[in-house]
């Protein structure tokens, strides 16, 4: 059910809105519509209401963050992913059965300075933490959810969204209106993937674009039946309200057509750690010829359980994906993808200058191009391990580029991003 007859509305706008046709009942212009105009207002704000109570669970104590967010402490068996019908008697597991082996020594010296995940903070923890037994979730406003078209989407991406890069057919370059620039591997089973991600805060054009860097795990086809984890960092307006770099994570089992959603915005993930906020602000972020600031993530399926886990940096395992959620990836990934997205619109008929990652092409290297270092596969003894074949593709290397490497300090890596609009990409 859409908000308006508008395609995209803001909170402020929507009240705008409602003030018109309310003033046009008083004046009698539209007389036979007033009543259904006020019962269609009714029914939204209804749902919104409910869709708010659905997602905002009890908490346990509350955590006001400098950036504007409310991180809520909720009771760990309370959290959204249990209004799941099939996880309604859950046990949850509380650590995984196994991690994977052959981590890459991260404390190796790295040839140029750097900060790590270490050295990196979510702005909440500024004013408080989560006690044990509780996970922080960020709240949910009304706000964030008059963004979206309607309640039914409201924390989803749309479909097609994921880069295929044996289909980079010109004509169908925009197709979507997503554009990449990754690094992947294909044709064999994988069991979980990692990397060290470079943080940035990339410009948006428009509040209804976003960009994000991420890993992707990938299962099925690329038609109706995919099966996707996602775990990055974004900007997005549109779903925050905000241009702050967040964590994220993302689901789906059908190619993003109904099930799944961003962080815990519908039921799925489990998260048991007390620390991490998925949907927080990352804080620092890097510079332009300043200090640079990555964050490590792995995912990998436990071999006991058979559950999909999430780890932050060398300290936070943040929870789990129920492996009932999946098809494909019930039993393993065929396809791992590393790398940046955005949104391209097309605003004004031309490209947009919503940048990906720095916002600056590979080629200018640390420091100012952003970056994905130890990039590692999951195989199916568990064992953490350099990815054979490693292919790259972006739709338009002149918006968006990509170059990949190897050397002793950060194993496999690429630089990757652009500036999207110039004067070689109209």
């Amino acid at each position: 059910m859409a908000f308006t007859m508008a395609t995209r509305v803001t909170g402020e706008s929507r009240s705008k809105s409602v003030g018109v046709v309310i003033l046009l009942c008083l004046m009698a212009l539209i007389p036979f519509s007033c009543a259904a105009a006020g019962m269609r207002i009714s029914r939204q704000k209804l749902e919104v209401q409910k869709h708010l109570k659905r997602l905002n669970k009890p908490a346990i104590n509350s955590i006001k963050s400098p950036d504007g967010d409310t991180i809520d402490c909720v009771h760990v068996s309370h959290q959204p992913a249990f209004d799941h019908p099939f996880l309604k008697n859950h046990t949850i597991q509380m650590r995984p059965s196994f991690h994977p082996q052959g981590l890459f020594d991260e404390n190796k010296a790295i040839r140029k300075p750097r900060q790590s995940s270490s050295s990196i903070t979510q702005l909440w923890h500024l004013n408080g933490r989560c006690p044990e037994g509780t996970i922080p979730i960020r709240r949910t406003r009304e706000d964030d959810i008059l963004r979206a078209s309607s309640v039914k989407k409201f924390g989803r991406k749309k479909h097609r969204t994921i880069p295929q890069p044996r289909s980079a057919d010109p004509d169908l370059i925009n197709e979507s209106g997503h554009q990449h620039a990754i690094a992947f591997v294909e044709g064999d089973k994988y069991y979980g993937a990692k990397a060290t991600i470079n943080v940035w805060e990339p410009k948006i054009q428009q509040t209804y674009e976003f960009s994000l860097s991420q890993l992707w795990i990938l299962g099925g086809s690329f038609g109706e039946d995919l099966n996707s984890i996602e775990a990055g960092w974004q900007v997005s307006p549109d779903l925050y309200g905000d241009n702050n770099t967040r964590l994220f994570t993302y689901w789906t089992s059908d190619s993003y057509q109904a099930t799944g959603c961003y962080n815990l915005l519908c039921s799925g993930f489990i998260q048991i750690n007390n620390q991490i906020a998925m949907g927080a602000s990352i804080f620092p972020v890097s510079g332009y010829h300043g200090s640079q600031y990555d964050i490590s993530i792995l995912v990998w399926k436990d071999p006991t359980q058979g559950n999909w886990w999430m780890q932050f940096g060398n300290d936070y395992v943040l929870g789990y994906w129920p492996s009932f959620l999946f098809s494909y990836l019930a039993d393993s990934a065929s396809m791992i993808e590393w790398g940046g997205e955005v949104v391209n619109s097309e605003p004004d008929g031309e490209h947009t200058s919503t940048q990906m990652g720095s916002g600056h092409f590979p080629e200018e290297g640390f420091g100012k191009a952003s970056y994905f270092r130890n990039i590692q596969v999951v195989d199916r003894s568990n064992n953490l391990r350099a990815p054979k074949g490693i292919g790259t593709f972006t739709e338009q290397s002149n918006c968006y580029d990509v170059q990949n490497g190897n050397n002793g300090d950060w194993g496999n890596y690429f630089y990757y991003g652009g500036p999207g609009r110039n004067p070689n990409c109209p």
